[in-house]
């Protein structure tokens, strides 16, 4: 009942010198509303900006790892480049089949293919800038592939590397304009002939550019080895690149990686004293690269809305100090009637943290209205998380800002503070 109590006269007065010098009130509360927006804001960008980076990264899927030349973001380190990546050999059809046969701690094996720049037809229509992907078994279960129409490849078809195709959705509208459903009609890819099996589900654009499916279409991969000179392995040639996928149960992928890279040494033939020829890449690699730049940001909103939350803490002290001194006769009176200097003390805590919290939801405010303005891809959202770290840093600042005025109330002699009026 006393903490009841403590809070409903707090909030009372509170809102009282809130009434009675709103402009005084508004002002000093100005410095904890910029300062928790600035801090929010930054924090709920830099989530959403996580957040969409790694969704956009969802297309190569979880719990994987990629056979390739070179490791990602190597293009920039050109002794590197051409004194060693450029002449390691491209993964293998051969290596594919030989880890399909020998590995034990994998869920899924597959070998594919890329090749940009295509043109797609379909009598008299055409689209430029296709990718087409040649995939092998289980391509599907490596990569996120929503089916619209049809169906995907059957193992048959991949197998014996029939000439089917599954377009993407931007590729069979321009294809296929007046039709709903292409499936089992044909286009022509390099020449060839390709019956349609399926529609993939539209992507949309990707957050940091990556090429949707929406622009692409997928073939067997044995069909895609016809067209294009890939899967020998020769360092000149169409990269192929061997995707594992892993199980949840092993952490880190550790086991997974070293059998794979136990095999390909053997299958390479190279001998222990000698480094590997291949790299061994993984989805989680980007995202934590990129963690650094999220922190750097972080700390800037911690740093830019830090000076305006210690202004506004100054503000909020300066209101309680004027609002003891007013009510130093009121402190007297409820002191000679039996009122404890803790009770006091809490009063005027209890009254600080209520106008800071009043600034920190103002600066809320500001940021939820934030996440309504257009981003382009980029979707903002106030987690909970940061809702409550908001109103946590502007509880604080009440508090502290509020204990040298709340000491100096609960510390008055009654008899000299009834007589000050």
């Amino acid at each position: 009942m006393l903490v009841i109590r403590l809070i409903g006269e707090s909030l009372g007065f509170a809102w009282r010198a809130l009434k009675s010098n709103l402009l005084r009130t508004i002002l000093s509360l100005l410095g904890v509303t910029i300062g928790i927006f600035s801090i929010i804001a930054v924090l709920t960008l830099v989530d959403s900006l996580k957040s969409n980076v790694l969704d956009s990264l969802n297309f190569l899927g979880s719990d994987v790892i990629y056979v390739h030349k070179w490791p990602w973001g190597a293009g920039g380190k050109s002794r590197d480049w051409w004194k060693d990546y450029i002449k390691r050999p491209n993964s293998s059809y051969a290596e594919y089949r030989f880890l399909r046969a020998n590995m034990q701690k994998q869920q899924v094996v597959c070998i594919y293919a890329e090749s940009e720049s295509n043109t797609i037809k379909a009598g008299s229509n055409g689209i430029n800038k296709i990718e087409v992907d040649g995939a092998s078994l289980d391509y599907e279960k490596l990569f996120d592939i929503n089916i619209e129409r049809g169906r995907y490849l059957t193992s048959a078809e991949v197998e014996g590397g029939r000439n089917v195709v599954v377009l993407g959705a931007e590729v069979a509208k321009a294809l296929f304009p007046k039709l709903d459903n292409p499936v089992d009609q044909y286009v022509k890819i390099k020449n060839l002939r390709f019956k349609i099996v399926g529609v993939l589900k539209r992507e949309g654009e990707s957050f940091i550019g990556f090429t949707s499916k929406d622009y692409s279409c997928i073939i067997p991969y044995d069909a895609f080895r016809k067209i294009y000179q890939t899967g020998t392995g020769r360092w000149n040639e169409l990269g192929s690149v061997i995707g594992l996928k892993g199980y949840k149960t092993d952490v880190g992928l550790v086991e997974l990686e070293n059998e794979a890279r136990g095999l390909l040494r053997i299958k390479r033939g190279l001998k222990p004293q000698k480094k590997d020829n291949f790299t061994m890449n993984r989805p989680e690699a980007v995202a934590k690269s990129l963690d650094g730049v999220f922190d750097v940001l972080g700390v800037a909103g911690w740093i830019i809305g830090g000076f305006s939350i210690l202004v506004g803490g100054f503000g909020i002290a300066n209101i309680m100090f004027v609002s003891v001194k007013e009510r130093t006769s009121v402190i007297g009176l409820q002191k000679s009637l039996g009122a404890k200097n803790y009770f006091i003390l809490f009063q005027f805590l209890f009254e600080s943290v209520f106008l800071s919290l009043i600034g920190g939801l103002a600066g809320l405010f500001l940021v939820w209205l934030l996440t309504l303005a257009p981003f382009g891809s980029l979707k903002v959202i106030l987690t909970f998380k940061n809702i409550v770290l908001g109103l946590g840093v502007s509880s604080t600042i009440g508090l502290v800002a509020g204990i040298v005025p709340a000491a100096l109330a609960a510390r008055m002699d009654p008899v000299i503070a009834i007589r000050s009026t």
